[in-house]
């Protein structure tokens, strides 16, 4: 169910940020298999295309059942459905919990890596926002 949250949070950054039409984007792990899509018109799928949730423009997320389960803020601050805040993306990649300590990071290149330094998954091509949602606030 995490991992589910993080693909919509993830999906709304990017559209909150990109402020563009896009195809289908996808986010991939450490040994490039393809774990979520996000299409055009703000659908979140799994690896699978089935549909997780969707995406408002307000910066709203909603699951498959339109329920809401978070919200984004422009300050790059993470939200759950209560608004209680529980993770920080800053703009140069550091990626940050609730008690701003340091989680990983998201390189210029697409790379994602834990706090350890070690490569955990590839955002090539999507905002830094999307990939930290997506590999820092699950599970």
């Amino acid at each position: 169910m995490k991992r589910f949250i993080t693909a919509i949070l993830i999906a709304s950054a990017f559209f909150l940020t990109a402020g563009r039409e896009l195809t289908a984007q996808t986010i991939q792990n450490a040994s490039y298999r393809t774990v979520a899509h996000i299409k055009s018109d703000g659908t979140i799928q799994d690896g699978s295309y089935r549909t997780l949730g969707y995406i408002k423009s307000d910066g709203t997320v909603q699951d498959a059942s339109y329920r809401t389960i978070g919200h984004l803020k422009d300050d790059g601050a993470v939200q759950d459905n209560s608004y209680r805040t529980v993770g920080y993306i800053k703009e140069d990649g550091t990626v940050q919990d609730s008690s701003y300590r340091t989680v990983g990071y998201i390189k210029s290149d697409g790379r994602v890596q834990d706090a350890s330094y070690r490569t955990i998954g590839h955002a090539k091509g999507i905002p830094m926002k999307w990939a930290a949602f997506f590999f820092f606030f699950s599970e």
